[in-house]
């Protein structure tokens, strides 16, 4: 085995958050998934919060900063989340949380936010299960740090512009579940286009960065960081039409694909940080709802899993 893969195995080793879930009604967390704060708990690690908003490689605290994020507009950096008052969201009032989530607005300066901030899936989420997210970031250590200032270059940092990126590709929530789909299908429907936004990723996006919803999973060679992201659609080819439900389910937990090799750079992360976090029941319900997706053929793009 090369010493690649020996990292990446380490890179993917996870553990539950041991959480009940039950199928139906609205697609929230589970009735019986105990407080509040432990759903919003739950949900920070689906939503990958801690990803985005901390700055692992330097052994920055929880929440206080992210590192680095490079797309085709510039340097994008996860500001400070904590409940610092002044640095971070203290002075923050639910109604102030959700609308910076749904619709992409900051309640401290009234600016719109860039879309590398991915309000535009998080628009679907649950008044709850926003109010719950806020309730258990509420509980960790605030840290008095500036956030570090984007990196962004004339005219895409100019932030009423997003006001017209609005009106072209944002469409505010919430989530309306399909009465015709099970319960299981409308909770993989919620995970995957709203909390774990994995459309933001595996979709490719025009020149303006908004998504191609014709092609929505169908991967793209355009990612972050500018690596290529596979195509997650069941097509047996260039997505995942040839994995059974159990090997989606698995590559979710432990990041190990049907061919044996183990996701690398950011999906590794992902796994480790939030599908790894996942009940399996909610894993399941992922499945579920990818399996049923359109299959979009995708040519010279990494396949999934890799």
């Amino acid at each position: 085995m090369s010493a690649s893969r020996r990292n990446a195995r380490t890179v993917v080793r996870v553990t539950a958050l041991g959480l009940a879930f039950a199928c139906g009604g609205l697609p929230a967390v589970a009735q019986n998934a105990g407080s509040v704060v432990e759903r919003g708990g739950y949900l920070f690690a689906a939503a990958g919060c801690g990803g985005c908003h901390t700055d692992t490689k330097n052994k920055g605290p929880v929440a206080a900063g992210g590192s680095p994020l490079k797309t085709p507009f510039g340097t994008f950096y996860g500001p400070n989340i904590t409940p610092d008052p002044e640095f971070g969201i203290g002075k923050w009032s639910d109604a102030d949380f959700i609308r910076a989530l749904r619709e992409g607005v900051d309640p401290d300066a009234g600016e719109h936010f860039f879309p590398a901030f991915p309000y535009t899936s998080f628009t679907l989420m649950t008044d709850e299960d926003l109010k719950a997210i806020k309730a258990y970031i509420f509980t960790l250590k605030p840290v008095a740090k500036p956030s570090r200032p984007h990196e962004v270059g004339f005219p895409f940092n100019l932030r009423f512009l997003q006001l017209f990126w609005k009106w072209l590709f944002f469409e505010e929530g919430p989530f309306n579940p399909e009465p015709s789909k099970s319960p299981e299908w409308n909770r993989g429907a919620y995970l995957v286009r709203a909390v774990a936004h994995c459309g933001e990723c595996h979709t490719p996006r025009n020149r303006l960065g908004g998504l191609e919803k014709d092609r929505r999973f169908a991967g793209t060679d355009s990612g972050p960081e500018g690596e290529s992201v596979p195509n997650i659609t069941p097509d047996p080819q260039s997505g995942i039409g040839k994995w059974s439900a159990g090997d989606v389910a698995s590559y979710l937990a432990t990041g190990l694909d049907p061919e044996g090799d183990v996701a690398g750079s950011l999906m590794a992360d992902v796994i480790e940080r939030s599908t790894g976090k996942l009940t399996d029941a909610d894993r399941a319900a992922i499945v579920v709802y990818l399996k049923s997706l359109p299959p979009i053929r995708a040519v010279g793009r990494k396949k999934a899993g890799k």
